[in-house]
């Protein structure tokens, strides 16, 4: 005898995978922009060579954008739901790992989406 298949209607399931952050608490997302998963976290580690060192210019706290210039003078504008806007402060250095999309302050590290 077989099990039978839970269904469930493109709705609720639409439901389920709506990030928490969009409600103001822990992001449970690890789409770009949102948390850093280990693997992503893990990658960045791995290729060190791609960090690029970079200034940040404008910092949204309220949007969660952040625009940052490396030392080349190349412009990023980056979005962050988990913070990466309070932290990082205009003027204050930052590492950029444009492949894996992930933004160094200090030792916190953030999940960053181009805009």
């Amino acid at each position: 005898m077989s099990t039978p298949q839970n269904f469930l209607p493109p709705l609720q399931v639409r439901e389920r995978s709506a990030c928490m952050c969009s409600r103001g608490e822990i992001c449970s997302s690890f789409a770009s922009g949102h948390g850093l998963h280990l693997i992503q976290a893990r990658l960045a580690s791995a290729t060190p060579s791609e960090w690029v060192d970079a200034i940040v210019e404008r910092a949204d706290a309220a949007t969660g954008e952040l625009v940052v210039r490396t030392l080349e003078g190349d412009a990023h504008a980056l979005w962050n739901a988990t913070g990466a806007a309070l932290e990082a402060a205009p003027g204050s250095p930052v590492a950029l790992h444009v492949r894996y999309g992930v933004l160094a302050v200090g030792r916190t590290q953030f999940n960053v989406a181009s805009v």
